[in-house]
């Protein structure tokens, strides 16, 4: 439960500061790509959210199914939006095959939220 905690108060203060950073150094790097560099703080942000709200619910649903859907969060949180990051910055677009990727592990990791919720109906 701590662990969970840290990592989600981690990417979430991460993304307030990357988006600063992105919004006032890299404006002019960014360019076009701003809306890129965007949507990768935007969904780390929410599943920052997410892995927070993991870490309350652990020891209420099914511990495994919900450590598991904590971290599936945070490898898409790095796979999705990691390669946003690094596509808007370097324009490097192959970069953008990766993406995909961390999408999926988000997708999964809600998947495994909605099970060990609904296998135990957890009290807050």
């Amino acid at each position: 439960m701590r662990k969970m905690l840290i990592l989600g108060a981690i990417f979430a203060g991460l993304a307030v500061g990357i988006g600063a950073f992105g919004a006032h150094a890299l404006k002019e790097t960014l360019g076009s790509y701003h809306t890129t560099f965007e949507t990768g703080v935007q969904y780390q942000m929410f599943h920052a959210t997410a892995i927070l709200i993991v870490g309350l619910l652990l020891g209420k649903a099914d511990v495994g199914l919900m450590r598991v859907s904590g971290y599936l969060f945070a490898i898409g949180i790095v796979l999705f939006s990691g390669s946003l990051y690094v596509l808007s910055i370097t324009k490097i677009t192959v970069l953008g095959a990766v993406t995909p990727l961390g999408g999926v592990a988000f997708i999964a990791g809600w998947i495994c939220f909605i099970i060990a919720v609904a296998k135990n109906k957890p009290t807050l």
